[in-house]
């Protein structure tokens, strides 16, 4: 995920509250087959491992669990997020050299 420096939040206690409060997350794995990706309520157990420990549930039915990954997986964990309008930046008038834009607050955790 491309982050600009200015937006980048390497707190870990600020990215465990992200995770806490999304409670959903997307599994992404890579397979010999194509990409697969589940949403899935995920649990962060942050008394193990050196950065904690990710815990979920996949059904039986599903394939991804079945399909070997290549190489690390990756859950998505999404927080609030909201369009910027162009007009919200006093440079608007200035200049009119403004975009609109989006800001979102996700976390990616690999392994």
């Amino acid at each position: 995920m491309y982050t600009p420096p200015a937006f980048r939040d390497d707190d870990r206690e600020s990215l465990t509250a992200t995770i806490r409060a999304a409670r959903l997350a997307t599994l992404v794995t890579a397979t010999a087959e194509g990409p697969l990706a589940t949403p899935l309520p995920l649990f962060l157990d942050d008394s193990e491992g050196e950065h904690g420990v990710i815990y979920g549930h996949v059904a039986k039915a599903n394939p991804q669990w079945r399909v070997p990954p290549l190489g690390d997986g990756l859950a998505i964990f999404m927080g609030p997020d909201a369009y910027v309008t162009p007009a919200w930046y006093q440079t608007k008038q200035e200049t009119g050299k403004v975009v609109p834009t989006w800001n979102y607050v996700a976390v990616h955790a690999y392994g």
